[in-house]
């Protein structure tokens, strides 16, 4: 059996073409030495944009967006539909086979309630393979991070905690998080290079790694965890 890859795509990554093809590059790189690869992508900067358009305002906490039942529809219908296909079709055009998947859709991202506070934001219980390992045997996946729970609810799943249970669910070789970000700072905003779990949990307890970081870095000690 190949051994697999999970490389998430930032949102705000996604509108530098640059980054797609650096995206492309890694895919092919695996790909040509035998590696599956998954790919699961965010889209933050899409969705802002709709939601103001239809102007319903937005807000976070700790670094996830509360999302209301109104906020669900649009965030589906952005990641699920318009982000995920074009980044399919970018992808194609760079002669990688591809398939896009719906975590909800799907039916991969099983999910419950993250926190009374966010609203319609998931926290994954389980995720079921069987469609990744399908598409896997045409191409490469790339799956948009929507969650679905009982009754046919849908979620809005942070990407980075997406990407990271479908890595622990695949058994990855390497989980990469490709980001427009320079990475994790000091206070003295200078790259850390290299971190214990203990430096991290420190840092983000002195409020150093705060925000949408601090839920990346969280996901990443799951990850490495397990």
């Amino acid at each position: 059996m190949k051994q697999k890859v999970v490389i998430k795509l930032g949102g705000s990554a996604l509108q530098h073409p640059a980054t797609l093809q650096e995206l492309a590059r890694m895919v092919h790189g695996y790909r040509e030495r035998n590696f599956d690869v998954v790919v699961v992508h965010g889209g933050g900067p899409a969705i802002n944009e709709e939601l103001t358009k239809r102007g319903i305002a937005w807000k976070f906490i700790n670094g996830q967006r509360q999302t209301t039942p109104q906020m669900i529809e649009v965030i589906e219908e952005v990641l699920g539909k318009t982000v995920n296909s074009n980044l399919v079709e970018s992808l194609r055009a760079m002669n990688i086979p591809t398939l896009g998947l719906s975590g909800a859709r799907d039916q991969i991202l099983y999910c419950t309630h993250a926190d009374r506070k966010l609203m319609r934001v998931g926290q994954v219980l389980k995720v079921d393979v069987c469609a990744i390992e399908t598409a896997l045997s045409e191409g490469t996946p790339v799956i948009a991070p929507i969650g679905f729970g009982d009754r046919g609810k849908i979620y809005n799943v942070n990407a980075d905690w997406a990407a990271t249970k479908i890595a622990i669910a695949l058994r990855a070789k390497k989980l990469i998080f490709l980001t427009d970000q320079l990475g994790i700072l000091d206070q003295n905003q200078k790259l850390v290079r290299k971190a214990t779990p203990q430096k991290i949990y420190r840092m983000i307890e002195d409020g150093v790694i705060s925000g949408g970081m601090c839920t990346k870095v969280l996901a990443m000690m799951a990850a490495l965890e397990a």
